[in-house]
Formats: structure tokens, C-alpha cells, sequence
């Protein structure tokens, strides 16, 4: 038989990377194991480049208990490999492979040097310094489970026979940097079921959604989101209307439930409220005080004092009929219809994946193949924005990794 390798882990993403990066450390402690990563592109990390506009937010400092908060839709299932390979753990790994780190505004953990791909670099010079092989541009076509290990096909013909297989290939956004849900297939091609998957961390695109929005960022406000005329969800930030629709901080944090009811069927709207701070009888106050300043149209006079110059015409044309007694409640309450999103194309993060029913929360092995482990956005776990999609990836590939070691030395 062709040599076996220990363990194979098919995606260099951030999963992949830090299950070989975590059996790197193993190997560098004096153990023995042959390891092999296939990534399909010509560059491992490729979606890490482009994370955190392109400066690489890698974890959250947020203890479990406000961190847990963040994960969905089972947060569960990740408590395990949270607590084995945790934020402070992921800090202080990073540091100790000589990549300084520094915490921003809500608890962001970033490179010192605010490049994504420095991050990727420490974690490629950890794994090959390990003695770890990574065969770059070999994309895997199929995983097939023998009694006693693994065959894994790539595109160019050739086979490789693995002990243990750790798949880790993404999802399916941003898929120009490799995660075209390959890992699916492979997974249902072994039995799993996969839970249906869609678009997270997007931008909701409004009804009637004009060119002057793009480029307009609203600093402390609050958006909720209602689906067939309930309030589902509530966020105060930052929000920012694209090319693409609304997003930023909070229009991502509510796309997950927005586009999930969308693909329902169900009625989407989103509520924005320019003056969170204040209740609707003091803002009423404050406007009245506003008008009496103003000669003139007292309206298009106060409204430049309340919103940011290129927003008061879009908001005159969206409210047609507000007038100075009503603009409380009209700035209170700037509805949003929201008729579509955008997808995997730019989409942060893919919702659903490999069942987490049939995987084991506290090894990351499947529960149908012995040997099989999964780890990272593959599975049906994602988090918001803000560091928590990055953790879940090192988290769960540092434990897939510790479990693999555990199953081919017992």
C-alpha cells in the first residue's frame, strides 16, 4: 500500500491551518506524526487575507458567558472546544509563535501589525518548521472510509491514504477564495446530513434601495428587526448603507434572522431609530426648542441638526409625510422594508452546515465514521461579527487536531 499518513486535513482556512498548527506543537514536542494539509488554492488562508477589512480580527477577549452569547444556533456545542483552546489560549498561541497582538473598542483582538496576512504566515511557518507537508493547488474530489483508514482522491488522480481525516474546507462565502462548499459533499458522501445553509453577516437590501445611501455610516443608533410585524431582534452601533444594502456592526449582527425569515417567505422590515438615547418626548422637546431658532422652513431648518447632511434629503424623500409635529416619531421609527440580500458572493460567514447532531461537541469526531472529524465554518455553527467566526475555527480545529492525536495513539 502507498504510504498512510496519520492524520490529513483537507482546508488550509483558518481551521485547517490551526489543526496542523496545533499537531505542529504536538510534533515539536518530540512525538512523532506524519501529517498532511491539501489546500485546493495556491495560497493557504486566502478568505484570512481578506477578514476585518483585510486587518484580521482573530478572536474577542469577552469571558464564555458574554462570548456564548454570540454563537449560533446551538452555542453549546462549542463550550468544550472553547474552554480547551479558548480566546486567551488562541492569544497567547499567536504570541508565542512571534505574532504580537493588541485588543481594540469592543474587545477585538487584531495583529499588532494590522496585516491578516502576517497571521497567516506565522501559522504556515509553525506548520512547515513542525516538519507537517502542505501540498498547495490540490483540490480533494473525494473522501471515501475504508475499515481501516482513509482514501482521499484529488483532482489530479492521485490517492491518499489517511489513519485519521480532519475536513475543514469552509463554507461557501466568498468563494473565490476557495470555499465553494466542497466539505458538504464529502460529509453527505459519508453519511452526514447537512442542515440547510444560507447567507449570515450580510448586507439586507431595503425595497426602492437608492445609489445616494452608499457610503452613508451612522454612528450610535439602534435597528430592529421585525418579521410579519414582530420585533425579533434589537441592536444599538454602528450601521452602514453599501453598495450592497445595510450592513455594518448591527445590520450584520440582525442579517442572520433577516435573511433566514426572508428565505421563508416571511414579511421583513427593519425599524431604525436615529436618536436611541433619547425617548420619543424628549426628542419631541428638543426639536420644538430646535424650531424656534429657525427662520423659514422650520423642518428642512432642523433636520441638518439631527442627521447627517447627505442623509436629511434621502429622509424628506423616504418619509413624504412627515412634518415638524411628526418627526419625532419618523426619526423614533425610519422603516426599512427589506425585500433581499446579498449572497455568498459577499456574505461574512455561511449559516448551516454539517449536522451537529452527528458530530461529538467534545471531540469534534463524527459520530457516524470513527476517524472523521470536522471543523470550523463547515459545521452548523457560526458567530457575529467581531472575532467570534475566527474563534470558533481555531477552537474547534485545535480540539479536531488533540482528538485525532488521541484516536491514532490509543
Amino acid at each position: 500500500m502507498a504510504n498512510v499518513y496519520d492524520i490529513t486535513i483537507i482546508g488550509g482556512g483558518a481551521a485547517g491551518l490551526f489543526a496542523a498548527a496545533t499537531l505542529s506543537s504536538y510534533i515539536k514536542e518530540g512525538n512523532s506524526l506524519n501529517v498532511l494539509l491539501l489546500e485546493k488554492m495556491h495560497r493557504c488562508g486566502l478568505k484570512i487575507g481578506i477578514t476585518g477589512k483585510g486587518r484580521c480580527n482573530l478572536t474577542n477577549t469577552k469571558p464564555w458567558n458574554e462570548f456564548s452569547t454570540h454563537i449560533h444556533p446551538k452555542n453549546i456545542f462549542l463550550k468544550n472546544s472553547f474552554y480547551a483552546m479558548g480566546n486567551t489560549g488562541v492569544m497567547e498561541f499567536f504570541e508565542g509563535i512571534g505574532l504580537p497582538l493588541v485588543v481594540e473598542r469592543g474587545d477585538r483582538v487584531f495583529p499588532q501589525s494590522m496585516k491578516a496576512l502576517d497571521v497567516v504566515a506565522a501559522l504556515e511557518r509553525h506548520i512547515t518548521t513542525g516538519g507537517i507537508e502542505i501540498r498547495k493547488n490540490t483540490p480533494v474530489t473525494k473522501v471515501e472510509h475504508l475499515p481501516d483508514n482513509f482514501i482521499i482522491e484529488t483532482e489530479s488522480g492521485a490517492k491518499v491514504h489517511s489513519r485519521a481525516v480532519i475536513v475543514a474546507t469552509g463554507g461557501m462565502s466568498y468563494p473565490t477564495t476557495g470555499s465553494s462548499g466542497d466539505g458538504y459533499a464529502f460529509a453527505k458522501g459519508l453519511g452526514h446530513k447537512i442542515t440547510p445553509c444560507f447567507p449570515s453577516l450580510t448586507a439586507l437590501k431595503p425595497k426602492n434601495y437608492r445609489e445616494e445611501y452608499h457610503g452613508i455610516s451612522l454612528k450610535n443608533v439602534s435597528v430592529q428587526l421585525v418579521v410579519n410585524g414582530d420585533v425579533v431582534q434589537e441592536e444599538f452601533g454602528d450601521l452602514d448603507f453599501t453598495n450592497g444594502g445595510i450592513e455594518g456592526p448591527i445590520g450584520f449582527k440582525v442579517s442572520r434572522k433577516g435573511v433566514h425569515s426572508i428565505i421563508n417567505g416571511q414579511k421583513v422590515e427593519l425599524r431604525l431609530d436615529m436618536k436611541p438615547a433619547v425617548s420619543l418626548k424628549q426628542l419631541q422637546e428638543r426639536i420644538a426648542r430646535e424650531a424656534k431658532e429657525v427662520k423659514g422652513d422650520q423642518l428642512k431648518g432642523v433636520l441638518p441638526k439631527l442627521l447627517p447632511a447627505r442623509l436629511v434629503k434621502i429622509f424628506l424623500q423616504e418619509n413624504k409625510g412627515v412634518s415638524l409635529a411628526n418627526l419625532h416619531q419618523a426619526l423614533k421609527c425610519w422603516s426599512f422594508p427589506i425585500t433581499g440580500y446579498v449572497g455568498y458572493e459577499r456574505c461574512v460567514v455561511t449559516a448551516g452546515g454539517v449536522s451537529l447532531q452527528e458530530v461529538s461537541q467534545k471531540t469534534m469526531e463524527s459520530k457516524l465514521v470513527k476517524g472523521l472529524f470536522f471543523a470550523g465554518e463547515l459545521l452548523d455553527l457560526d458567530g457575529d461579527t467581531g472575532g467570534y467566526n475566527l474563534q470558533i475555527a481555531f477552537s474547534t480545529g485545535a480540539m479536531a487536531a488533540r482528538s485525532a492525536i488521541t484516536g491514532i495513539t490509543r
